[in-house]
């Protein structure tokens, strides 16, 4: 049984100052405003500099989390960055995030589980706070996507942006409403060649072939994707929702990944949820993997829109393929 209850004590977000619009596409691929905005919802999407990395987008986030928790670096417990496009495929994006705030002696790790995968840091983290090893953890999630995009495949490169999302989760005193209720992973590897990055590991190795085929950016069948996307998030909802025998009108807010406008419709729709209560960013945004829940959070901590006391239903799929629930009161 779990000593202690965790909660969010702070959350920050950062995206890059480039924001490449749906206009701005027409004018370098076989695209139009119209059939992204009818079939993703997304007009906006930030892209980062050619200088700039994923650690630098997550030190921004993590920066601002940190300052919103009423902390510092040094009381943390350890971090654990949720990516799929770390500085480098080793070490992990986690470690460059504690050199560049100048503290050590802690863990310090990355996890991949796709759009997927803050959920998945998030809940590691409920499991140490819980267990009284840690009384402070940040969890970002951060994607830079745009350095992995095929510009020849239509299906694909309208879809991503980069940024990242920064939380603090902390040891919730007995008072405290504010706290994780429940959660729920799974994953099917059996569909893991349906959205993937084929080459650039130990399967297909980087090489100038690779490459020249495009091997080293995103793939994804999105058809198939979407028809999982829809019913592995009701299965994680449904399940934690009845577990804790909650009614779907209990839910103040349901925060989906920003993955498609159309997924997030019809998750809500077959929820049963008031539109009115899902969260939607992904026209400034677009799809920008872990870290679209994050961002998300935060605007709407931020603005005021999610107040303390609220419960918050957040669910995501991605690559694995994986999903993932969170039930908390904020």
């Amino acid at each position: 049984m779990a000593k202690y209850n965790a909660k969010i004590s702070g959350t920050g977000h950062y995206v890059p100052d480039k924001i490449v619009n749906n206009f701005d596409l027409e004018k370098i691929v076989d695209t139009t405003d119209e059939w992204i905005r009818t079939r993703t919802g997304m007009f906006e999407r930030h892209h980062a500099s050619s200088d700039q990395a994923s650690s630098d987008m997550a030190y921004e986030a993590a920066a601002k989390a940190l300052d919103a928790a009423g902390i510092r670096a040094k009381d943390l417990g350890m971090i654990i960055v949720a990516t799929v496009s770390g500085d480098h495929p080793f070490p992990s994006t986690a470690c460059i995030l504690q050199k560049r705030f100048g503290v050590k002696g802690f863990p310090a790790f990355d996890v991949s589980a796709g759009c997927t995968g803050w959920i998945y840091a998030a809940n590691i983290a409920k499991q140490y706070i819980e267990n009284d090893i840690a009384e402070h953890i940040l969890v970002v999630g951060v994607e830079l996507l745009s350095k992995l995009i095929n510009w020849d495949d239509r299906s694909t490169n309208v879809l991503f942006g980069d940024g990242a999302g920064a939380t603090v989760i902390s040891r919730s005193e007995p008072k405290d409403i504010s706290r994780f209720i429940d959660s729920e992973l799974s994953a099917d590897g059996s569909h893991y060649d349906l959205l993937m990055q084929p080459a650039g590991g130990s399967r297909t190795p980087a090489s100038k072939e690779s490459v020249e085929k495009n091997l080293h950016t995103v793939y994804m069948e999105g058809n198939k994707i979407f028809k999982h996307a829809v019913k592995s998030m009701y299965h994680v909802c449904d399940l934690v929702l009845k577990r804790n025998h909650l009614d779907v009108k209990s839910i103040d807010w349901l925060i989906t990944h920003q993955a498609n406008l159309r997924i997030i419709e019809a998750l809500g729709k077959k929820l049963k949820i008031d539109q009115e209560k899902v969260i939607v960013n992904i026209e400034k945004y677009a799809n920008t993997s872990s870290a679209t829940i994050p961002i998300a959070l935060d605007e709407c901590i931020r603005n005021s829109k999610i107040r303390h006391g609220d419960i918050v239903l957040m669910a995501s799929f991605g690559a694995g393929l994986t999903s993932g629930s969170l039930l908390m009161r904020l």
